[in-house]
């Protein structure tokens, strides 16, 4: 979507219509894949005020501009809220409320389970079906063996992205669907299309500029490790045995497998994940509501050549005052299917 000039925010739900009457101070919205979760931050100026918002209570943010219109960001529940006596104000921290779940106390619920003889599709579709969502998998992602694993004490969902992410995969909620699938490849697997954002440079690219947009590449992971080592334990022989993946030198995984595929798929995944992040993408610009974690961007012939092409988003932190206006801060690494340049 095009980006206007006149930034705007609305808050929904409890409370909204004083925080929107002008008491709104500066907002945070963090959209994060993997085991963070997404986060809303809001200080209000609460003198004269009394029933503030309170822990439990669902906030909702809409972010744009006036030209362009304003996105739904998705409702929150607030975790926190921390009352200053001057400035009177109330900092308001909430985290994403889960969409439509058939029990929400049980989302929300710390369980210890063992899956034996299965594999990662599998758990996958049998956990997010317990909470009312449609499950979604990558097909080179259904049948990864899992000989056996553990949930210890972990919610369904955070249990479901440490598993995905000894694969290098992610899981992420996307409306009524849950998806298990790669960095990068969430829309197409949700069959709920996140477009590629196309950015620029500015023709007057200058701090202090409305548009101003800086960047930075970190390539200082690209030596370090060429190739990954996985050990499992064969019970035939007594011994253990390596699967190797890249070449020398190897990164060893810390984690004992039980059979030749379970330490092969995650050697692969960690293989995927080493030349993933072999480059990664920090920018600052100016707020753009359509940017979402697990989306993709594109760098045009307008930036350098070592920073053009397609990058997964793994982080989008939208941040607006009345001081400093609307901005982003986005990190990515390169999608699944780049090759290191």
């Amino acid at each position: 979507m095009q980006i206007g000039y006149t930034p705007r925010v609305r808050v929904t739900g409890t409370h909204a219509e004083l925080i929107n009457a002008g008491r709104l101070i500066d907002w945070e919205h963090v959209d994060a894949a993997g085991l963070e979760s997404d986060r809303l931050h809001l200080t209000v100026d609460v003198r004269g005020l009394d029933g503030l918002p309170r822990e439990g209570e669902r906030l909702g943010l809409e972010v744009g501009y006036a030209e362009t219109g304003l996105v739904n960001k998705g409702e929150f529940v607030i975790s926190r809220t921390t009352p200053r006596l001057f400035p009177e104000q109330l900092l308001i921290v909430a985290t994403a409320a889960p969409f439509k779940v058939n029990d929400q106390t049980a989302f929300r619920a710390r369980r210890s389970a063992s899956f034996e003889g299965t594999t990662l599709g599998e758990v996958f579709r049998t956990l997010v079906r317990r909470h009312g969502f449609s499950p979604r998998v990558a097909p080179d992602l259904d049948a990864l063996p899992i000989d056996h694993a553990d949930q210890a004490d972990e919610t369904d969902m955070g249990f479901l992205t440490r598993l995905a992410r000894r694969f290098d995969a992610v899981t992420k909620p996307v409306g009524e669907r849950y998806v298990l699938a790669r960095r990068g490849q969430v829309s197409a697997i949700s069959g709920q299309a996140l477009p590629v954002i196309t950015l620029s440079v500015p023709p007057n690219n200058r701090p202090g500029e409305m548009a101003f947009t800086n960047a930075s590449v970190d390539r200082s992971s690209r030596v370090r490790f060429q190739g990954v080592r996985a050990v499992w334990f064969n019970g035939e022989e007594g011994v253990e045995a390596t699967v190797e993946q890249g070449a020398q030198p190897f990164k060893r995984l810390r984690q004992s497998y039980t059979n030749s595929g379970e330490a092969r798929a995650a050697a692969e995944g960690e293989m995927r994940k080493l030349k993933r992040e072999s480059a990664k993408l920090r920018i600052e610009c100016p707020g753009n509501p359509a940017l979402a974690a697990e989306g993709l961007i594109r760098l045009d012939d307008t930036w350098p050549s070592y920073m053009q092409g397609e990058w997964s988003l793994d982080k989008v932190t939208a941040r607006g005052s009345r001081r400093h206006g609307y901005r982003c801060t986005l990190e990515a690494t390169w999608p699944e299917g780049r090759e290191s340049e």
